[in-house]
């Protein structure tokens, strides 16, 4: 699902720092140790059975670094982010924008190597500018023992991360421009029209080009064969034979010690990730409720339905920009030595007004998300049950150890969870997993039936 959290703006796709993928459920890379193929070791052998989880819940000692670093976290978003409008308007106000204008032209008279040559220099700006904001996140993660990549790794991600955002950014900025000369009326709405394709594209590439950048991935069936059958048995639950062709073991423990399963791409792309250290600390029942957590985002059609939510939501915030852009660039442009809207030095200020529209479409956008991650969890309940033995538990534990390793809040600022949770709280889940239960009060189900 992360995948289509590229950003709810095309613009702020482009051009804002992404997200390697192993970041993408807002931990950051981390890890103390690499899984082998044998990842229900642990839950094979004899073990002590495990206190009922009633709701989640961490030491005192721990309740209070996760404080900590949950003020930490949230202060460090909202920072970023009137840091980051500084640092346009800056660009702005500084005429660096108009310079780079200057260069592109004078380098080259055809259009698209102007849009690259701009683009490439006003993203490394930004990415430079910013570089402070990266580095504390990432010192904040090693701090909390979160993060165990190293310097010279995460580096190479950032670096990497420039690169495709110089090439995608180039892209989106050749076209736009081009749409905006064409139709300086509906520039909006033909670039929406030809944006959605794009993005489309990126999702379905990502699994085989972007992700493989930054985490190595190999066929599950090949790094822990006997958890095939066991997940298959899910999906036959399900209704839905996910192949173990489509199945795969993605190694996060050089990075975080984080865990976690995700579904990337789409179509032929589409498939199913299970990261070593979920293999490596989770027993198979825990590992299968993940799993069946991310069948449900296949069964319930969550990719389409978040790609449509995003459709509608980009439609809208381009259209504020058209309604907007031409006020704000007729107060400030000539302050700025800019041309009018088609100008390659207005680039920054489009990003700019589209940063303020996205940081309450961010909202909107994680408000979804947070009801397609319950469906999800719900889904998981009842395809996992009979199957795993005490499946809300199983569940809860997992979380548990979760909540334990990344020190998530367990009562974090409902602002915060507003604004910035793409999923249900850990709490919040825990409590449905250990409360739900139709089974034994002969209540239907919601998608298993």
């Amino acid at each position: 699902m992360k995948l289509l959290a590229l950003s709810l703006a095309a613009l702020a796709i482009a051009l804002s720092i992404a997200q390697p993928p192993a970041t993408r459920a807002q931990l950051a890379p981390t890890s103390t140790t690499q899984a082998s193929p044998a990842p229900s070791t642990s839950s094979e052998q004899p073990q002590a059975t495990p206190a009922k989880i009633t709701t989640y819940t961490l030491s005192p000692e721990q309740y209070r670094k996760a404080r900590n670093r949950a003020r930490i976290g949230f202060a460090t978003r909202i920072i970023a982010f009137f840091y980051g409008l500084a640092v346009l308007w800056f660009i702005l106000r500084s005429k660096l924008a108009v310079r780079f204008r200057d260069w592109a032209e004078k380098t080259s008279r055809f259009r698209i190597a102007q849009a690259f040559i701009f683009t490439t220099l006003l993203a490394l700006t930004i990415a430079v500018l910013q570089l402070p904001i990266d580095i504390f996140g990432e010192c904040i993660l090693k701090l909390y023992t979160i993060s165990v990549q190293s310097w010279p790794s995460w580096t190479g991600d950032f670096l990497k991360t420039q690169l495709i955002t110089v090439i995608i950014g180039g892209s989106l900025a050749w076209l736009l421009f081009a749409v905006i000369r064409k139709s300086p009326r509906r520039w909006w709405f033909y670039f929406w029209l030809i944006s959605l394709p794009l993005i489309l594209f990126v999702v379905f590439i990502s699994p085989y080009v972007i992700d493989p950048l930054f985490n190595k991935y190999e066929p599950l069936a090949s790094k822990a064969p006997q958890l095939v059958p066991e997940l298959q048995r899910i999906t036959r639950r399900a209704g839905m034979e996910v192949p173990p062709e489509r199945m795969f073991w993605m190694k996060a423990s050089d990075k975080t010690v984080a865990t976690n399963a995700s579904v990337n791409g789409f179509g032929a792309s589409k498939r199913i990730i299970i990261w070593d250290t979920t293999i490596a600390q989770e027993t198979t029942g825990e590992l299968l409720m993940d799993f069946g957590h991310e069948m449900g985002h296949y069964a319930l059609g969550h990719i389409w339905k978040g790609f449509l939510f995003f459709a509608a939501v980009l439609f809208i915030l381009l259209y504020l920009g058209y309604r907007t852009l031409g006020s704000f660039l007729a107060r400030y442009g000539a302050g700025w030595n800019l041309r009018g809207l088609d100008d390659w030095a207005a680039l920054p200020a489009i990003l700019l007004l589209f940063s303020v529209f996205n940081f309450a479409a961010e909202a909107a956008g994680n408000t979804f998300s947070r009801y397609l991650e319950a469906q999800a969890d719900l889904y998981s309940m009842e395809v996992a049950h009979g199957i795993v033995p005490d499946s809300g538990q199983a569940a809860a534990h997992s979380f548990q150890k979760y909540g334990e390793l990344v020190l998530d809040d367990p009562t974090p600022n409902p602002i915060r969870v507003f604004l910035f949770y793409d999923h249900p709280t850990t709490t919040d889940r825990v409590h449905f997993f250990v409360t739900y239960d139709p089974w034994s009060h002969n209540q239907p189900t919601k998608f298993i039936k």
